[in-house]
């Protein structure tokens, strides 16, 4: 890692250094906060959580080869040089910034309400056509995740897809502050965190200060079917992606081609890429247009740009569809909000056969939480699906929607007994499509899903 001496690391923290002064030039390999993933020439950092204290593994990590630890108390019984500080997730975001700044190389931040890490990795495998492309991992895009992220940055990377994501106020400025992107990605302002950021004008405001941290020569891509994005000013210049025809990048001719995913036409000015994309949902589309408009922006031909696009990889249980011979199955349980579940709906209405929907809670959704479920369970009837399941008790609120509207609906007030009845529920030739938000662990219905014959 560039620069990164225990050194400069502990003056980068403010820290107070336990140690060989001989060791103070030593060049460590990695940052690393898990004792299990401590590698020889790595820092540990400790961190206290909620249920795990990292200081109780500094001496795992030392045995692994750690040649420092960061941590805020100094460790007993062991031999190891150590950086202490008043709080180690604090001094992970100074040292991150530290080490950002060493980098003369483009780093994209991408945000919004929705779709975060779908365009982070349509961004990045349309980058990797061109370019040496470092991205986020996953979904680590909060205060410890984009530090985690910044710290693999290395000498061959040539430019940086960094996801960042937030919960409450503030946390935007201080992830800009770490990240110092040159150009932003905004993918939807919807209805998420609003326990904590109140309406969609919240979740614009906070997201939107990552352009106080931005260059004024800075560029800033905005989902142009998105009505707060479209009309969101900023001194940057501004580019449009998606389906409309004003977007400055637009895709056009859109088809639904089943579990194969989707093709279209990427239309910028001249230019008509036709492209396909290896994945399930119409919310691919904006991610493919957003890709294509980072593409286009950044120098690449028509066909890396559709190379890019083409070798996309959906991650985790995000809109995963797959045919098990009994049923069709849409795995989307990673995650839910009112508008990450409206498209998912929407997408299965594209699919053949009877059309089930099995949805639990939205959480965080404040004060309006009642009446966005009941929407749902509403959108489902308008969208001809045959069967909505429901399960937990903001869910129960998409059954009185669904209900309410003609919709045939079942509800469950836990998910054990709805396991229970699910091969009673199911077809064959089924289309499933699960989704709920984290805290439901809905995996387990995908997983009973699976085993149905």
């Amino acid at each position: 890692m560039k620069g990164m001496t225990i050194a400069n690391i502990a003056r980068a923290c403010d820290g107070e250094y336990f140690g060989s002064r001989k060791l103070l030039e030593t060049e460590i390999s990695s940052v690393v906060t898990d004792s299990r993933q401590a590698a020889p020439g790595c820092l540990f950092a400790a961190i206290v959580g909620e249920r795990v204290d990292g200081h109780d593994f500094i001496s795992s990590a030392a045995a692994a080869g750690a040649v420092c630890c960061l941590c805020e108390k100094k460790p007993e019984g062991v031999a190891l040089p150590a950086i202490v500080v008043d709080s180690t997730p604090a001094a992970l975001v100074k040292l991150a910034a530290f080490y950002r700044s060493q980098f003369d190389i483009p780093i994209i931040g991408v945000t919004g309400s929705v779709g975060k890490t779908t365009a982070k990795e349509m961004i990045a495998s349309v980058l990797s056509r061109k370019y040496n492309v470092l991205k986020t991992q996953g979904n680590f895009n909060n205060e410890l995740g984009v530090p985690l992220t910044l710290f693999e940055l290395r000498d061959e990377h040539q430019v940086a897809v960094v996801e960042m994501g937030i919960s409450d106020f503030g946390e935007m400025r201080r992830l800009t502050q770490i990240a110092r992107p040159d150009m932003a990605v905004f993918t939807v302002i919807g209805y998420s965190h609003l326990e904590f950021l109140k309406d969609r004008e919240g979740v614009l405001r906070e997201k939107a200060e990552m352009l106080e941290g931005m260059p004024l020569e800075g560029i800033v891509f905005i989902n142009g079917d998105d009505d707060m994005l479209r009309s969101m000013d900023c001194p940057q210049e501004k580019i449009s992606f998606g389906t409309d025809a004003s977007c400055d990048v637009r895709a056009e001719n859109i088809e639904t081609l089943g579990l194969k995913g989707m093709s279209c036409h990427i239309v910028c000015g001249p230019r008509r890429i036709p492209v396909g994309i290896p994945a399930f949902g119409l919310h691919m589309v904006s991610a493919a247009a957003a890709g294509a408009a980072v593409g286009i922006r950044m120098g690449l031909t028509d066909e890396e740009i559709a190379a890019g696009i083409a070798a996309y990889k959906t991650v985790g249980s995000r809109s995963a569809a797959f045919d098990t011979g009994y049923t069709t199955i849409i795995d989307d349980c990673y995650n839910a909000n009112p508008n990450s579940s409206a498209s998912a709906i929407k997408s299965l209405a594209t699919m053949e056969g009877r059309l089930v929907c099995i949805l639990g809670d939205m959480l965080e959704l404040g004060e309006n939480s009642a009446r966005l479920h009941y929407d749902l369970g509403a959108l489902a009837a308008k969208c001809g699906v045959s069967l909505v399941i429901t399960c937990g008790p903001e869910a129960e609120n998409i059954y009185f929607g669904a209900r309410e509207h003609g919709l045939t609906a079942k509800h469950y007030s836990n998910k054990g007994t709805l396991l229970e009845e699910l091969p009673f529920l199911i077809m064959p030739g089924d289309t499933v499509l699960v989704k709920a938000s984290r805290g439901m662990a809905f995996e387990d219905i995908v997983e009973a899903l699976k085993k149905l014959k």
